[in-house]
């Protein structure tokens, strides 16, 4: 009976993938279109077990940058099979936790896919200081696994992570991708980042965390698809109610998360200002984990907007005004 349930145990496994590990989906990197692939809509505010933290993948050809590292969107890359070891680099828009959890975890694993060199990490002033944290802190385990896998499949050298400080402006400009980063109001965070992509015609924004902005808006004109962080501000503020008396304390941080993200109308105003021809609410505050609080969202939402769930794929194709849209992960 033993040997039956183990045999029955192994047959259940996706044998391509297992051969296979990190093998992209059909067609993911290429040249004919700019592609962005949600690894994390959540925000810290309402555990959702279907939802990781914030990080957007984005790919032009056969690069992938990341835009964030939110804690357990490692393990969405990875169901994904995204090919890390085309992985060129992680924006990081600012450092709370809920945006760099999963920084150490994506070294490894596309450092263990094959990543020709160290990763680069760029962000505001401070980066220096995170990415040599996370350095030191798996300074062991990089060292136990090349020992035990040899310096052939994992070399010291590509190891490590490089920081980059950045500023606003362009930050990457090769082989027809280029990348901009502006600031974003995220108090008392200063400076924090949003980040704009453009390639063969077809542009994505990323807004990181932010209140919203005249600047934000400008480097949003025209955009093709515009992910931003939303807030349902009416359930916050019953939420805050509710927690005054009982909880005082909780309703201090609620009270105090209204202040830094922008509220569902103020990202729908802002995205029909610029123009932009999607507008993605990502970073949900507080995540949908009920129709309440699910109607909030879908209440304001406009015809050419969409609510974030991890696992989305939009695929922006060249020379078209087309915004594809498709499920790679059901949850």
């Amino acid at each position: 009976m033993r040997t039956l349930f183990l045999a029955i145990s192994l047959a259940a496994l996706t044998l391509p993938a297992l051969a296979q590990p990190g093998a992209a989906p059909p067609d993911v990197l290429t040249d004919d279109a700019l592609r962005a692939f949600v690894c994390g809509s959540a925000s810290p505010l309402g555990a959702d077990p279907t939802r990781e933290q914030a990080c957007i993948a984005v790919m032009a050809g056969e690069r992938i940058f990341l835009v964030d590292t939110g804690a357990g969107s490692n393990k969405n890359l990875a169901l994904a099979r995204l090919p890390l070891e085309h992985l060129k680099g992680v924006l990081l828009t600012h450092f709370h936790s809920d945006h760099i959890g999963a920084l150490p975890d994506i070294n490894m694993n596309s450092w263990t896919s094959g990543r020709a060199e160290p990763l680069t990490v760029m962000g505001p002033t401070g980066v220096e200081r995170v990415v040599g944290g996370f350095n030191t802190a798996y300074s062991f385990d990089r060292a136990y696994r090349t020992a035990h896998h040899g310096a052939e499949l994992l070399p010291v050298e590509t190891g490590p992570m490089v920081a980059k400080t950045i500023v606003p402006g362009t930050i990457y400009d090769q082989n027809g991708l280029t990348i901009t980063a502006f600031k974003v109001d995220h108090p008392p965070i200063e400076p924090a980042f949003g980040y704009r992509f453009d390639f063969g015609g077809r542009s994505i924004v990323v807004s990181g965390d932010t209140n919203r902005t005249q600047t934000l808006e400008t480097a949003a004109k025209g955009a093709d698809l515009l992910f931003h962080d939303t807030m349902a501000l009416g359930v916050l503020q019953q939420l805050q109610r509710m927690m005054a008396a009982s909880n005082p304390r909780a309703a201090k941080f609620v009270a105090d998360v209204q202040t830094y993200h922008a509220a569902a109308p103020d990202v729908v105003a802002l995205a029909q200002a610029a123009g932009v021809r999607k507008v993605v609410f990502y970073h949900l505050i507080p995540n949908p984990v009920n129709p309440m609080v699910a109607n909030a969202f879908n209440s304001v939402l406009p015809a050419n907007g969409v609510i974030a769930t991890d696992g989305m794929l939009f695929t922006l194709p060249i020379n078209s005004e087309v915004v594809e849209q498709t499920q790679l992960l059901q949850r």
